[in-house]
């Protein structure tokens, strides 16, 4: 089996590459970077081959794919800056990421007959009430552009690769690149008090164990729509935080004590707009997960003790 995985400049294609490499996969790497480091973020990462790819260019795109002919392609480039997304003069950057280069890939996967994974978000849904989110759900209503185009995105997909999975995620994190905990960390230490939103509820997905789930998956032809994040139930981005400095401390970091640092719930409202329409409800029901035969992922407590024993 032979793996071209996409956006491996960010946190999940990073760890994906790293764990085809664990189990010997072959695999290609690609982003849009003319060169790959072999070190990101200080963490090495897997010597395997790399091209360079623009996935909005359809030309490269399939002069690329002719010459690698890969079996299964793991999609994770994407345009993720949401707030940004809203910038007029970025929405049309973010249809040509999300949706051309989407569709340019999975043009491609059709034309060699190949598997595709394609990674989205809740952010498909309107974010209202508190019932879980089920995989197979269809009532989609976007609240921000990069939604939007993350929901084009997946109908992409469906209307060329037959041999497809939908992964949505939610409140990523990883070693590679900027996330909700690095940005906690590093406010947390100019700081004696913090507000977080505490009415927004679901649960952080730690790209490690992600892609060990998605390594699991290609291997198989369970295609169809999945949902998943860690275990340990669902939780608001204060919950969240009070967690990683409660361990940060524990780690010996002491200007994350309850002694040095306050963190305060607020409601969105209290909190202020931001460009973008967050939901409040990101529960996703990652049940189908198991009824597949898939192992779940570890409950996000340990996966965030794993991590931070990493970053600190």
């Amino acid at each position: 089996m032979k793996v071209l995985v996409t956006g491996v400049g960010g946190q999940l294609g990073h760890d994906v590459m790293n764990e085809l490499a664990k189990r010997g996969i072959d695999g290609i790497g690609s982003d849009i970077q003319p060169e790959y480091s072999g070190v990101q973020d200080g963490t090495p990462v897997c010597t395997m081959p790399y091209v360079s790819m623009d996935i909005t260019d359809i030309s490269m795109v399939e002069q690329i794919f002719q010459a690698e002919r890969p079996d299964v392609v793991v999609h994770c480039a994407a345009w993720t800056a949401v707030d940004d997304a809203e910038d007029e003069d970025k929405q049309k950057i973010v249809h040509n990421v999300n949706v051309t280069g989407t569709e340019n890939i999975a043009r491609s996967c059709k034309e060699l007959d190949a598997k595709m994974l394609y990674l989205s978000t809740d952010y498909v849904f309107d974010g209202e009430g508190e019932k879980p989110w089920e995989p197979d759900c269809k009532e989609y209503a976007p609240l921000n552009v990069y939604g939007k185009s993350k929901l084009e995105g997946e109908q992409a997909v469906v209307n060329y690769v037959e041999k497809f999975f939908i992964v949505r995620i939610a409140w990523v994190f990883g070693v590679n690149g900027a996330n909700f905990i690095k940005t906690m960390l590093r406010v947390g230490e100019n700081h004696d008090v913090l507000t977080v939103v505490k009415d927004q509820i679901g649960t952080p997905t730690y790209t490690y164990d992600l892609a060990r789930l998605l390594v699991d998956m290609i291997g198989t032809e369970k295609y169809g729509y999945y949902h998943a994040t860690n275990e340990g139930g669902y939780i608001s981005w204060y919950d969240f935080a009070k967690e990683i400095f409660k361990q940060a401390a524990e780690l010996g970091k002491d200007c994350y004590d309850k002694g040095h640092l306050t963190v305060k719930p607020v409601t969105t409202e209290e909190y202020g707009v931001s460009k973008a329409k967050r939901p409040f409800n990101s529960r996703l029901e990652r049940s189908k997960l198991t009824e597949q035969g898939f192992e779940p992922l570890p409950d996000w407590k340990d996966a965030l003790a794993r991590y931070l024993n990493i970053i600190l």
